[in-house]
């Protein structure tokens, strides 16, 4: 289902430029920084989510970098939602998620967008994000490889968006969902070749 486009297109603009700033933050960087645990690109994967962060044995800045990348997609889309409306919101949502894959800051070379992208579907419909955050325990908990989880959570979710009648979301969930694929092409050679690093692995 196509949303209805209701706002004015400069709105939709600065929704965009405003979600792609909030997403473009680094938390994974920011909290390496502060508890001094050197360059994530230079840890393991190079990667700036949690799950890189967990690699180097620091648990709470890898929670904490999980709560505030899905935070940061919840809060700015539950902003353009109060402020301008459904289409602004997923406007913000989709910015956002771009933002923390591709930041400026870090010459486009950001996140995989996994925490970003439950954030999101938590602030636009929380069952449907309950459902994708489940799915992803349970891939992960089974297989113990945090991109299994991810890619069942990503595949998953507009199936559950359509199980819960929320085909207004149908559109926004299944380009996040190719660009979580698109940005697990590593991940998912790995698995293949069952290369791919287990969860909690230094």
């Amino acid at each position: 289902m196509i949303p209805e486009i209701t706002s004015a297109p400069a709105i939709l603009l600065l929704w965009a430029a405003i979600g792609y700033l909030a997403g473009s933050v680094p938390f994974g960087i920011v909290f390496a920084w502060v508890f001094r645990l050197g360059d994530l690109r230079q840890i393991g994967s190079g990667n700036i989510g949690a799950t890189n962060v967990l690699r180097t044995g620091n648990r709470l800045a890898a929670l904490l970098t999980l709560v505030m990348d899905s935070g940061k997609g919840a809060f700015v889309t539950l902003a353009a939602l109060g402020a301008a409306g459904w289409d602004a919101a997923q406007v913000a949502a989709l910015f956002s998620f771009l933002g923390h894959c591709f930041p400026v800051w870090l010459r486009f070379r950001g996140g995989k967008g996994v925490a970003t992208f439950l954030g999101i579907l938590i602030a636009l419909s929380p069952a449907t994000g309950a459902a994708a955050c489940a799915t992803w325990l349970v891939a992960a908990g089974l297989t113990r490889y945090s991109s299994a989880g991810a890619l069942a959570a990503a595949v998953l979710a507009p199936i559950w968006a359509i199980t819960m009648a929320r085909g207004d979301l149908l559109m926004l969930l299944v380009a996040l969902a190719f660009l979580v694929l698109w940005r697990h092409q590593g991940n998912i050679t790995r698995l293949m070749a069952g290369t791919e690093p287990r969860i909690g692995r230094k």
